[in-house]
């Protein structure tokens, strides 16, 4: 990995967008940007089919942080706003090395707060706002929401968490077990976290490892997908049971054989589908009216 740079690594993560399947059957898609703290921030709005006010999700996309944009991930937002009737917002947050640590979790909170501010001109429902990511993106959505709870943020209805990294001291025993599993190993993973932190210290900081963090009560409910041979299936796993001891509605989702990605790759794989439905459908009955 020490050879290989981001600029590398972003042209390769492409690759993956080729397997995630056939577009879906939406009202419309449409490129937009909206204030950032740090500029202009691009999203992308994808509408369904049907009469709104829709529910809205947040989606950032993974990338340890540092690969992945809008594009990687948009036949799985389209997939999700068909599915969940839903007006799906993903963000193209910075990305690190460019912009470190804080930089993507400060686009991702001011993202939010923009998009619950306008929801009714974005055709959405501003009181049913669920946040949803995956890997890099579910960090981002699980901090978002640890944020949002503690400085009377947006009310955020749920929060879906796809194979989430969300403790960079990577201690987990999942770490050594997968450490050369296909598409990301424990090399790979510690290569996205030094270009990500600005230091050692910032992986001990809860809103760079929301597991560390102190108190769980009153976050929304989640849905938290792992996969069996993931380097992150431990911590993943870990946050639902501190979510859960705190009293938070939460259901945890292990898709035996499957690889970190495996979401993404619902053009070739069977539970990619099936883990796609277990999302629009969680989606559905959490923001329903």
């Amino acid at each position: 990995m020490g050879d290989i740079t981001p600029t590398e690594m972003r042209e390769g993560y492409k690759l993956v967008a080729r397997m995630s399947g056939s577009p879906a059957e939406l009202a419309s898609i449409e490129d937009r940007v909206i204030p950032g703290p740090a500029g202009e921030l691009p999203i992308r709005l994808y509408t369904p089919n049907g009469q709104g006010p829709f529910p809205v999700v947040v989606f950032f996309h993974g990338g340890g942080f540092t690969i992945g944009s809008i594009e990687t991930h948009d036949i799985v937002c389209q997939h999700l706003a068909a599915g969940a009737e839903a007006v799906v917002v993903s963000v193209e947050y910075r990305l690190a090395p460019e912009h470190k640590f804080p930089a993507a979790l400060d686009d991702s909170i001011a993202a939010v707060a923009w998009i619950h501010a306008h929801a009714a001109e974005l055709g959405g429902d501003a009181d049913r706002l669920a946040v949803a990511g995956d890997s890099a993106g579910g960090n981002l959505a699980a901090g978002v929401c640890h944020q949002s709870r503690s400085a009377g943020g947006p009310p955020i209805r749920f929060q879906l968490l796809v194979y989430p990294t969300v403790d960079a001291r990577m201690g987990h025993p999942s770490i050594k077990e997968n450490a050369e599993a296909l598409f990301l190993g424990e090399d790979t993973m510690s290569w996205f976290h030094d270009h990500y932190a600005r230091s050692p210290e910032d992986k001990l900081d809860p809103r760079m490892s929301p597991l560390l963090a102190s108190d769980f009560a009153g976050l929304p409910p989640a849905l938290i997908i792992t996969a069996e041979y993931d380097p992150l299936r431990d911590e993943g796993e870990e946050y639902g049971e501190k979510l859960r001891a705190a009293g938070v509605g939460v259901t945890v989702s292990r898709y035996d054989g499957m690889t970190h990605a495996f979401f993404q790759l619902g053009g070739v794989l069977e539970d990619g589908q099936r883990a796609m439905k277990e999302s629009v459908d969680a989606l559905r009955a959490a923001l329903a009216r």
